[in-house]
């Protein structure tokens, strides 16, 4: 159901899911900007590790577009730096931020906030991202967007990690911020994981 045929009373909570390069702050950014033109109050937030596209103190695309935001380290930060006369918050990079922002956005919603909260739901290795999976099943409406898989044109659902131009190992670090020099979009068939270093288990590629 989109956003705009959900009418509710109170707050709630919308969650834009993907993996990269499918749009999703593109999506988030879209949603703040109608905020503002309906003479919201609006207060953006990210998360710090993620300094690509414009720096930390942006939500930027991979098209060139961005908007102002607060940097974060933790989902308490958030709460330390709340504007309570916003009536629209936005968070990008969720999956970034502790298990804490859960509470936080569940607590938003109960006083009426309308919390968007965009995020990439999966890692590079296919499985929960962060608490990107907790927000989509407290969350009123999830969009889960898709991006075009690079080798064979399907949807793509993964986030295939590169590193010198081949699949990274399982056992390689969850975080590793980058854009197309690291990462591709790939669908469930043509995504690679590599078996991790000195694992004798056969894992499934």
């Amino acid at each position: 159901m989109s956003v705009g045929s959900f009418q509710l009373n109170g707050g709630w909570i919308e969650v834009i899911a993907g993996v990269m390069f499918s749009g999703k702050s593109e999506e988030l950014m879209r949603r703040v900007r109608r905020s503002m033109i309906a003479r919201k109050r609006v207060q953006v937030f990210k998360s710090r590790l993620d300094d690509r596209y414009g720096g930390v103190m942006q939500v930027g695309s991979h098209d060139g577009r961005a908007i102002e935001a607060t940097p974060v380290d933790s989902s308490e930060q958030i709460r330390l730096r709340l504007d309570p006369q916003a009536q629209v918050i936005a968070i990008d990079e969720a999956q970034f931020l502790d298990a804490g922002i859960i509470a936080i956005a569940n607590d938003l919603a109960d006083r009426g906030r309308r919390v968007i909260v965009a995020g990439t739901d999966i890692d590079f290795r296919g499985e929960p991202f962060g608490p990107m999976p907790q927000l989509m099943c407290v969350a009123e409406i999830v969009d889960k967007l898709h991006a075009i898989c690079v080798m064979c044109g399907s949807p793509a659902t993964r986030n295939q990690r590169l590193i010198d131009g081949k699949p990274a190992a399982y056992d390689s670090p969850i975080v590793m911020v980058g854009g197309a020099e690291s990462y591709e979009a790939r669908c469930r068939n043509c995504h690679k994981v590599l078996p991790a270093s000195g694992d004798t288990q056969e894992r499934l590629l």
